[in-house]
């Protein structure tokens, strides 16, 4: 049985908070899973060289081999410099050269001053970290958390020959990730306040991470869940590895608003006077009493009016929209206090729909309703490297991207009829602009995103009736008792997992390869943005796609699609050099998403490595194949070269921003490339893999994305693939990914 929806725990008689999953069993697991992905994704960005025990040891992909890592070097020892990984390089420092992207600097050979040992103290005893990994696609550390073990002796400083071996301490498993940070700062060159914010991060992050476990459920018992609820029993972000920090929040406000807890709320409403107050809206919510007839009931409206009117104030002068009450509390009241005292903004009652926060944890979804709008609102909390603020001209744009991204499909029948790609508008927004902060540039971006809300248009009546939807991030999900969702998902439907997998991709390729190919524009479909939607069987379809405004990213060089595009949207969405546009997709959907979903294939369904990135390439081909004519597209936005840009988004909590205060939001730094396991010699030659998989002729397809029996690199899909996901279409002509 599913619990039910939790209430926050109220105070003991005591008085103080003290939540149920905080015991020694959930937090030492809690801790052992984020300790493994620390090391994991810190390696991933070099922040760390782990070395194999073994130096003489096979290195053979995606077979596991044991590794040490030096914490602190003890005195006349030292750290051992990063291991090279194949198809890697360096990026030398330099300046920054679009406005996506920040090029960081390695760290100083020696730690910063407020880092380093006081001068004169006792060095740190020598230590180091023990553990278990494969090595997998764009240099992925694949780590067993059971495997770790902290080696106290650490790089073995010499001792006496004649000493009992069994004298030396054994090393003991390891499961704490804030000793694990506290050791390794050294090496990992952080600041003292760097160092003291990440600890308060990750406590957060643990004591979540506990929450989720003494609460979890079964694969099984997720896969009946609908949307809303399926996305309160999500870990969050799985590459930032400090994932739910959510500094500003307290343990009582994660109690009642984290999505974990899975808390219903009915939100207070407010009403801002509209010389503070400005409303957008598509076509059809021209104006707020459009938007207010679809969204609030006659009374709660009259309600809303009577006190106004109670207080002598005409309600012609007033927007009315939610509020967060965390929001209102710790930043609207303190910081709009002269407005609420001069009437400006005016304190309502809730309309009394219950909602649900989903995981970027300001979004809130209507339970008692789910044909009315999603509700984005902004947060005042650093969490996932941005202040979830809502920023002014970006919300007040946010329609207008939203028309002209909807005309787009609207009027491509690949998009409209074969994809039917479902592009969840944010259809009305009301940005509130503070006084003093937004006329000052200067000032940190947290104090300019304090107020404001979007709606946006829900999924379920887009949805055919037998369909159903789960984010992506959903697929990475593994329960309690070590069952990956997708094999939940793959198990259910009845097909065999690379066909299952075929479906997928071809549910969530060709939609995206067609905007950015076609359209010179691109979606960053990381696992909360892209929205996978199933048939009755379980079987991927369609994609669905949301957060236009903040990830829509356009070619910076002039294209003929792009002529006709309204001067706001133009002014609004960002651009990137073509050569870096395709990064989004990597990034997103590759990196962020693949990169995490290949393994549990392995291991869960017994799909090799090298056959799910040949059906990711395969079904890239198969695109390019179906449209020829976009040829000169293909090599200016290339997606299959040998190697990518290595994003690190933990680099920039670490090392770029740290915990600053800045006048805009940061972005992702970039440092050294990987290997494109898309590229067509990715995953030949390996000697290995002839014992791991099979027949080589099939792998050796799949690896190139020809044919069985055409000419090598001809770039034809495989015959039996089924682009049409309710029987097998021949050929790549065929219907390409039905989507809502």
């Amino acid at each position: 049985m599913l619990p039910p929806l939790t209430a926050p725990e109220g105070p003991p008689p005591h008085g103080l908070l003290a939540p149920a999953e905080l015991t020694p069993e959930l937090w030492r697991e809690a801790g052992r899973r984020l300790l493994a992905k620390m090391v994991s994704e810190f390696s991933y960005e070099g922040l760390l060289a782990p070395r194999p025990e073994d130096p003489e040891s096979p290195d053979i992909p995606f077979h596991r081999r044991a590794y040490r890592l030096t914490l602190a070097a003890g005195e006349g020892e030292t750290v051992p410099e990063r291991e090279a990984v194949p198809g890697e390089r360096e990026t030398a420092p330099g300046p920054e050269t679009t406005p996506r992207r920040e090029t960081t600097p390695e760290p100083e050979a020696d730690p910063a001053p407020d880092a380093a040992p006081e001068p004169g103290a006792a060095p740190e005893p020598s230590a180091a970290l023990l553990f278990h990994a494969a090595r997998s696609a764009y240099g992925h550390w694949e780590i067993d958390p059971a495997s770790l073990r902290l080696d106290a002796i650490g790089t073995g400083a010499p001792h006496d020959p004649a000493a009992d071996p069994s004298a030396r301490p054994a090393p003991l498993p390891a499961t704490d990730p804030l000793d694990f940070l506290v050791r390794a700062r050294h090496i990992l060159g952080l600041d003292g306040a760097t160092l003291g914010h990440l600890l308060r991060e990750l406590n957060a992050t643990l004591a979540a991470d506990a929450r989720l476990l003494h609460t979890a459920v079964t694969a099984a018992e997720l896969a009946d869940l609908d949307y809303a609820r399926l996305e309160g029993h999500q870990t969050g972000h799985p590459w930032i590895v400090l994932n739910k920090g959510r500094l500003g929040f307290g343990a009582c406000d994660a109690a009642r608003w984290a999505p974990e807890s899975r808390v219903e709320a009915r939100l207070p409403w407010l009403a801002v006077r509209t010389h503070l107050a400005t409303y957008r809206g598509v076509p059809g919510l021209d104006t707020p009493e459009q938007l207010y007839a679809a969204e609030l009931p006659p009374a709660v409206r009259e309600s809303f009016d009577a006190v106004l009117t109670a207080r002598g104030l005409d309600p012609a002068d007033y927007l009315y929209l939610p509020v967060h009450p965390w929001q209102w509390d710790s930043t609207v009241l303190p910081l709009h206090a002269a407005g609420v005292a001069a009437g400006d903004l005016v304190p309502l009652p809730s309309d009394g729909v219950r909602r649900l926060p989903q995981q970027s944890i300001r979004t809130f979804l209507n339970l008692d309703d789910p044909t009315r709008h999603t509700v984005k609102l902004p947060l005042s909390i650093l969490n996932t490297l941005v202040w979830r603020g809502l920023p002014t001209r970006r919300t007040l744009a946010a329609p207008a991207v939203t028309a002209w991204v909807q005309s787009v499909r609207d009027q491509d029948p690949f998009l409209r009829e074969e994809c039917r790609v479902v592009l969840l508008g944010e259809v009305a927004s009301v940005a509130v602009r503070h006084p003093f902060y937004d006329t000052l540039p200067e000032v940190p971006y947290q104090y300019k995103e304090l107020l404001g809300a979007i709606w946006r248009e829900p999924l379920a009546p887009l949805l055919d009736a037998d369909e159903r939807a789960r984010t992506l991030a959903s697929l990475l999900h593994v329960d309690h008792e070590g069952r990956a969702f997708v094999a939940e998902l793959v198990a259910r439907s009845g097909l065999a997992p690379r066909d299952w997998l075929r479906r997928l991709f071809g549910a969530l390729l060709p939609p995206l390869l067609h905007f950015l190919y076609r359209h010179g524009t691109v979606f960053s479909p990381h696992g909360e943005n892209a929205i996978v939607v199933f048939d009755a069987r379980d079987v991927p379809t369609r994609l669905a796609v949301k957060d236009f405004v903040d990830d829509v990213n356009l070619s910076g060089r002039s294209l003929p699609e792009h002529e006709d595009m309204p001067p706001e949207v133009r002014d609004t969405l960002l651009t990137e050099d073509p050569s870096f546009l395709p990064q989004f997709i990597h990034s997103g959907l590759f990196v962020g998403v693949f990169r995490y979903l290949a393994p549990l294939c392995r291991a869960q369904l017994g799909v090799p490595d090298e056959d799910f990135w040949g059906l990711v390439r395969a079904e890239i081909l198969a695109y390019q194949t179906r449209f020829p004519e976009l040829k000169e597209r293909y090599e200016l936005f290339e997606l299959l070269g040998p190697e990518i840009e290595r994003l690190c988004l933990n680099r920039n909590r670490l090392h770029l921003d740290g915990y600053r205060d800045r006048a805009e939001r940061p972005h992702a730094a970039v440092d050294g490339v990987v290997a494109n396991p898309l590229h067509v010699g990715a995953f030949r030659p390996r000697e290995a893999w002839g014992r791991e998989t099979g027949d080589s002729a099939e792998r050796d397809r799949l690896a190139t994305g020809t044919s069985a029996g055409s000419p090598s690199g001809a770039g034809m899909p495989d015959a039996d693939r089924s682009h049409d996901r309710t029987g097998p279409v021949n050929g790549a002509a065929g219907a390409v990914g039905a989507a809502s």
